[in-house]
């Protein structure tokens, strides 16, 4: 049996989001073929029908994650564009803190895989990296020293993702509530503060 053209869009993008969820909660070394198929439904013809294999299904579950982060901060600045920041870190270190770890946001939870990861995967990463640290400068205010606004910009933007993602990996880590919520609290505080020192 043939399938259209959209069934099988439909079942790669399947394949993908159950891929991206496996790999957050087991990490690459726990995630097999079969937790794979078996989380997206699907054979382990119909698997290899879109990706060649666990590697390539992780690379594209990784930038997947990291573009619908880019594209989240994107959509959040056009709603808010004064305040889109407060928004984005509380909800970071609220939500994506708490939420189930399949949900969880890809740059803390698959970024220490991607250390692991060959060449072709690190590469990849690095590129989408930058297109997120890109689109999170632009939305920030720019610094007074002309000439040297975007890449200060950029630096804050470095700072801010790496403060938050290193906050919520501590915060989830922590079998306490009150201590991640304190993590969580100091964290956002500390990000802020930071932001609009930098300007």
């Amino acid at each position: 049996m043939r399938y259209s053209a959209e069934h099988k869009q439909e079942t790669r993008t399947r394949v993908i989001a159950a891929a991206g969820q496996v790999f957050r909660k087991e990490g690459y070394g726990g995630a097999g073929i079969d937790a794979l198929t078996k989380a997206a439904g699907v054979t382990n013809g119909a698997f290899y029908g879109h990706f060649k294999s666990k590697g390539e299904a992780f690379r594209t579950a990784v930038l997947t994650g990291l573009e619908e982060l880019r594209q989240g901060i994107a959509a959040l600045k056009a709603r808010q564009p004064k305040d889109w920041l407060t928004t984005f870190v509380g909800y970071y270190l609220g939500y994506k803190r708490t939420c189930d770890l399949g949900e969880s946001c890809a740059l803390p939870s698959l970024s220490p895989d991607v250390m692991r990861a060959d060449d072709e995967t690190r590469s990849a990463y690095t590129a989408e990296l930058k297109r997120l640290i890109e689109e999170v400068a632009v939305g920030l205010p720019e610094g007074e020293i002309p000439g040297q606004s975007e890449t200060r910009r950029e630096d804050q933007a470095i700072l801010l993702l790496a403060m938050l993602s290193g906050g919520v990996t501590l915060a989830r880590a922590a079998s306490d509530p009150a201590l991640s919520k304190r993590i969580a609290d100091v964290i956002a505080q500390a990000a802020l503060t930071a932001i609009e020192a930098g300007n």
